[in-house]
């Protein structure tokens, strides 16, 4: 009871941070682009969209950071005995991200919002720039210890924990490089997503003036060719992650296929209704594509969860080895099934813009607004296929999860997931209601004299 209830509050934080994280990377790339874009071309347009956008950005990173630090604590909190063991390996990456990443992103977002009217534009750019790459370098160093839980290397296990014996092969790890660029790649059509949908709402909405219509339009269509651009490279590395994952985690590929008995030539199933073990009601599956998939081959073998299990049982005794099948299965397809949708759309906006008619489609506006969701559930539903199919494992081969967690009360960890739940529900609505804010924020102040200048001292009063 108390290892189920501990799951399921690490699986609600951690699915609500990284709702915020995408965002936020996504987007101090695009702030960072839209005002390198009115600096070099001396365009005020572009300089207004980036301040728009960036009071978006500061509210998914305020958030993000929020539910970050929770998401460190659980470490302590319900996961005791996964931390002692995993500690000497997540020491070092993690401190890297909060000393290196963090603080550059904490110390170059105070000087990007209260520097503008006080550096030069060349210095206040930079400033925004570094806040992105701090963002990025974060990922990066978090991933470098969720990778090692995937795919541990450059480690020796001693009295019971888990000893970093190489620290440039946990860097190296082949499993992090991967997930790093596939991350990263999502983000910023993440933050794409949503600056198009905002975009072509505001370039229709009522209260639009010339001025602002023209100026979301030109936004429509960068957001559109970003969003095609990084959801295309972001399909091609994840192939690349499939096919890593068949030789490292061939129990995860299997378990997102429901592939019970090793194939050759096996056909990749679009969508099941029924049993995924027994005879379904209906299938629809593309014949070899599994095993293309896989290893680039027509009839290469991809193994089943049979053969998988028989060899982990013989290997590390006996037991349960196989994932929860239908979460893995259905998380796998929701992910790729909003990517294709996302790639659908922005090629649409792309399409349309290239004809000269992005400002003329109603049907494109709504699904451009509705395409804000597709990344989110991308990322959520990919999350979960990462953590849930690596089951029963916490480390690969290393630990179970159910080894992992704390000697908690069972009543402990229900309080506190209810109050988590009670809390990011709030923390949730006022995120939408301030994005929404700061969507509707009138165009035709932002960016005027006075937005962001000193505040005029008051006679008598020194500054």
């Amino acid at each position: 009871m108390t290892l189920d209830l501990a799951r399921w509050q690490f699986a609600i934080v951690t699915v609500f941070h990284f709702f915020f994280v995408p965002m936020t990377i996504g987007l101090a790339f695009l702030v960072a682009v839209m005002q390198t874009l009115a600096l070099v071309r001396k365009d005020e347009t572009w300089d207004r969209l980036s301040r728009f956008f960036g009071r978006i950005f500061l509210i998914s990173l305020a958030v993000g950071v929020v539910t970050g630090i929770v998401l460190e604590f659980e470490f302590g909190l319900n996961w005791s005995a996964f931390s002692i063991f995993v500690g000497n390996i997540f020491g070092a990456p993690l401190a890297i991200e909060g000393l290196l990443a963090f603080f550059l992103e904490s110390t170059f977002i105070g000087l990007w919002i209260f520097g503008r009217e006080r550096l030069s534009p060349r210095v206040h750019l930079a400033t925004i720039w570094l806040v992105s790459i701090g963002t990025i370098l974060s990922a990066f160093f978090i991933l470098a210890a969720n990778a090692w839980m995937q795919h541990p290397v450059g480690y020796a296990v001693e009295g019971g924990q888990a000893v970093l014996t190489d620290f440039w092969a946990l860097l190296a790890n082949s499993t992090l490089w991967v997930s790093f660029l596939h991350t990263v790649l999502g983000a910023l059509a993440t933050g794409g997503a949503l600056a198009l949908g905002i975009s072509i709402w505001r370039a229709h909405r009522a209260a639009a003036d010339g001025v602002e219509r023209a100026a979301f339009r030109r936004a429509t269509a960068f957001a559109a060719a970003l969003v095609l651009v990084t959801v295309v490279l972001t399909a091609i590395v994840g192939d690349f992650q499939a096919r890593l994952m068949d030789v490292q985690e061939p129990m995860k590929m299997a378990a997102a296929e429901a592939l019970y008995n090793t194939q050759n030539g096996a056909s990749f199933s679009l969508l099941t209704i029924g049993n995924l073990s027994g005879q379904p009601i209906f299938q629809i599956r593309v014949p070899h594509l599994l095993s293309l998939i896989a290893d680039l081959s027509w009839n290469g073998q991809v193994i089943g969860i049979n053969q998988m299990q028989a060899t982990e049982a013989a290997r590390y005794g006996a037991g349960n080895y196989a994932p929860v099948l239908w979460l893995t299965y259905w998380s796998f397809r929701t992910m790729v099934g909003a990517g294709i949708l996302m790639i659908a759309v922005s090629a649409w906006g792309v399409w349309l813009w290239w004809r000269k008619q992005l400002a003329a489609s109603r049907w494109f506006r709504r699904a451009a607004l509705a395409g804000i969701g597709l990344p989110i559930i991308a990322n959520a539903s990919g999350w979960i296929f990462t953590e849930a199919g690596r089951q029963p494992w916490i480390v690969y081969g290393l630990m179970q999860t159910a080894k992992g967690v704390s000697t908690v009360g069972a009543g402990d960890v229900a309080l506190t997931t209810a109050a988590f739940v009670a809390v990011y529900t709030i923390l949730g609505v006022l995120a939408v209601v301030l994005v929404l804010r700061a969507a509707r924020h009138p165009f035709d102040e932002i960016g005027e004299p006075g937005d962001d200048a000193e505040p005029t001292p008051a006679p008598g009063l020194v500054y």
